[in-house]
């Protein structure tokens, strides 16, 4: 597997290796001790999720607050997706700033996001599922998020703001500067 730190500290994309031949593929989407050892930290999930969503359907930005903030491993098992790592960390250097990465099933890349950003993507096939692990569970009380078209983020999400398909929960998320982070 091939790591690269992207231009936000302690936020990794992840290419595995991928073995094909003419029966189809094979590749190891996760070995904890490799992975720690690749980034540097020693990173225990606990919790694994996947959504389903159609084309246009754009999640987030989400974050867990406090002690329930959450570290993300995610990638895409079917489809294609635009994903978001927004560094929401106040001491950062990067503070405000974002990655984004495409994650495909043809691509099989993976994104590490750490403790202390928002995430969102959006599903630009015409379905997409998404897988996650978490290093914390997932606490109601601490959700929070930002809402995807702040200006001051000028997050381009490759596809218009009118085929996007958002709930209503996410629609009314603050922006970065109203966040409670």
């Amino acid at each position: 597997m091939r790591v690269k730190e992207t231009k936000l500290k302690g936020c990794f994309a992840l290419e595995p290796k991928v073995f094909e031949d003419n029966r189809g593929y094979f590749f190891e989407s996760f070995n904890q001790n490799n992975f720690n050892k690749l980034i540097g930290q020693n990173i225990s999930f606990i919790q694994d999720n996947e959504s389903f969503s159609s084309k246009g359907v754009l999640r987030g930005l989400h974050y867990q607050r406090g002690e329930f903030a959450q570290a993300k491993l995610v990638r895409v098992i079917k489809g294609k997706v635009l994903d978001i790592a927004l560094d929401i960390r106040k001491d950062s250097e990067t503070f405000g700033q974002y990655v984004s990465l495409e994650l495909s099933e043809e691509n099989k890349n993976q994104l590490f996001i750490p403790r202390g950003f928002a995430h969102g993507f959006i599903v630009l096939s015409d379905t997409a599922i998404f897988s996650y692990k978490c290093d914390n569970f997932y606490n109601k009380e601490a959700e929070a998020g930002i809402i995807f078209n702040d200006k001051n983020l000028n997050i381009d999400w490759q596809l218009n703001e009118s085929d996007f398909i958002v709930s209503e929960k996410d629609l009314i998320l603050p922006k970065l500067e109203k966040a409670i982070l």
